[in-house]
């Protein structure tokens, strides 16, 4: 079995921080040993040809075929280690370039010495040990390359008895091979400075692609890029849950016909960028239609707004306006208020009173007392905090809570029942927010849903992917003329009430993007159901 060798970086042992790509590494090296096994050929056919210069050979014949041919075979066997990869990388590169230095000399000494110009193939070795390796493997190799051009030399003029010693030109050879040597190393430094900035721009590029995938994928504003024959390149998850999609559809007409229609429409006029669709059992989105060019080609971005965030926008707008005008309202009110309610107060202590006037004063203190908790209900607009939102646990959160509603409000432990579902819910929201939300409609359940019937049930579940808490009574139900403004300001149906209680509840849960809603139950039962962001599936506000 061949070995596996991952794409890694493979380092010099000698080298200090080098390395280069092993797909790369692994190509430099088959190239090198091709050239080994060409030269190889090139020896032998030269030799036994009449093309050949006389000088092959020439000093020992003997030693000049068996070192070819010792050549040619190294070259046929390290290619079979090299494209089957039995053996590793640093080690078959090491091999090649230690026998291409023993061969070469022993070639070169077959040859007649220094002088047969054999040597100038030695700084072909040293230079692709450098690239093959790493730049101070080049020194490594250069002084091996050196000392056996030496030793050839010194060994052919003590041994053989050659005319004429050529040291000098022995000492130039091996100048050069640490020339080349050293420009090896250098630009193997360069390369190793050019590697480590492609790789740094490579983990910034796909970290950056994966935040850009993050963001929008996250966001609540749905995103669909397509081109101009209406072909979804991608959309996001927001985008697949405003049109209730589970897979990416193939083109625009799969999500509505009247989106495919209005991005028709505003290609013809581009000055059309916005539209409201109605998608099936769903109501309007606002529809934002943006050119993309790309470098390669042209493409269009689909924006589907969230008709939750535009709601909590615009509550937010009213909310700030209104808590500027109650804040001057209250002072102008509550002083004359305050006066009139003492003076009602006095009269009423006066012991000569008939008990006519005694009934107008009682009138006087009830509508006085009604007045302020209007005021009161008002001023929470205007003393209103944003929302905080934290992780709640909603079971545990919601028995505590039952708990200390009932301590406050002095009521019977059995008027109020827990109920809940054996899978953990999670919802994002400002307890405050919250705590205010279910004091408002358990304490209209108390007044209205007639607890001496049955218990009021407050039940934590999970509605259309959304956590949710209900709060079920057993009153008669709101007529269908009075739900369309139930939760209004100032609408109520008793004459002891304020009418601001809902409208508060319904703002405090449009602040935190939750839902309250109403509506019968099977066993025609009043349930106030509230709706909350699942803090498992975060997302991105923008």
């Amino acid at each position: 079995m061949p070995a596996i060798v991952p794409d890694t970086i493979f380092p010099c042992p000698f080298s200090k921080g080098y390395g280069i790509p092993a797909s790369q590494a692994w190509l430099l090296l088959k190239a090198f040993l091709i050239y080994r096994f060409m030269l190889a050929c090139l020896f032998i056919i030269l030799f036994y040809s009449s093309f050949g210069p006389s000088l092959l050979g020439a000093n020992n014949h003997q030693l000049y075929l068996y070192s070819s041919a010792g050549y040619l075979i190294l070259s046929i066997l390290s290619g079979i280690c090299i494209f089957r990869r039995l053996t590793g990388y640093i080690l078959q590169a090491q091999l090649l370039i230690f026998t291409d230095i023993l061969i070469l000399t022993l070639l070169m000494h077959a040859c007649g010495g220094i002088k047969s110009g054999m040597g100038i193939l030695l700084a072909v070795s040293i230079a692709s040990g450098g690239l093959l390796i790493g730049g101070r493997c080049a020194m490594f190799f250069a002084a091996l390359a050196s000392l056996a051009v030496l030793t050839e030399q010194i060994f052919a003029d003590y041994a053989q008895g050659l005319q004429t010693a050529s040291y000098t030109y022995a000492g130039m050879l091996g100048a050069s091979y640490f020339t080349i040597a050293l420009l090896s190393y250098i630009l193997a430094q360069r390369s190793e400075q050019i590697l480590q900035l492609a790789n740094q721009q490579k983990q910034t590029i796909s970290k950056l692609e994966e935040l850009n995938q993050y963001i929008i994928q996250h966001m609540q504003s749905g995103i669909i890029i397509a081109g101009k024959d209406e072909t979804i390149q991608m959309a996001n998850e927001a985008s697949l849950r405003l049109a209730h999609l589970r897979v990416q559809p193939g083109n625009l007409a799969s999500i509505s016909k009247e989106l495919s229609l209005a991005f028709q429409g505003w290609l013809a006029d581009s000055e059309q960028n916005l539209v409201l669709l109605q998608l099936p059992d769903q109501s309007e989105i606002p529809v934002r239609f943006m050119l993309l060019p790309t470098r390669h080609e042209i493409l269009y971005m689909i924006i589907l707004e969230n008709i939750t965030l535009y709601n909590q926008r615009l509550q937010q707008s009213k909310l700030a306006s209104l808590g500027q005008l109650t804040a001057s309202i209250a002072h102008e009110i509550r002083n004359p208020l305050g006066a009139i309610s003492h003076a009602g107060q006095l009269l009423s202590e006066n012991p000569r009173l008939s008990s006519q006037d005694r009934r107008l004063t009682e009138i006087i203190q009830t509508h006085s007392t009604r007045v302020n908790h209007i005021i009161e209900d008002i001023l929470q607009l205007s003393r209103r905090t944003a929302s905080n939102r934290e992780k709640l646990q909603l079971k545990p959160w919601l028995n505590n809570y039952m708990k200390n509603f009932i301590l406050e409000h002095a009521v019977n432990a059995d008027t109020f029942k827990a109920s809940h579902t054996d899978e953990s819910l999670c919802a994002l929201m400002d307890p405050n927010h919250l705590k205010q939300i279910l004091d408002n409609l358990c304490q209209n359940a108390l007044k209205y849903g007639k607890p001496e019937v049955g218990q009021i049930l407050l039940s934590a579940r999970r509605f259309q992917q959304m956590p949710c808490i209900e709060v079920i009574d057993n009153g008669g139900g709101i007529s269908h003329e009075h739900i369309s403004h139930l939760f209004e300001p100032f609408f109520t149906t008793s004459p002891s009430g304020t009418g601001l209680g809902l409208y508060i509840s319904k703002g405090l849960a449009e602040l935190n993007q939750a839902k309250l809603s109403y509506h019968l139950t099977d066993d025609k039962q009043s349930c106030f159901r509230l709706c909350l962001l699942d803090a498992e599936h975060k997302i991105i506000e923008i």
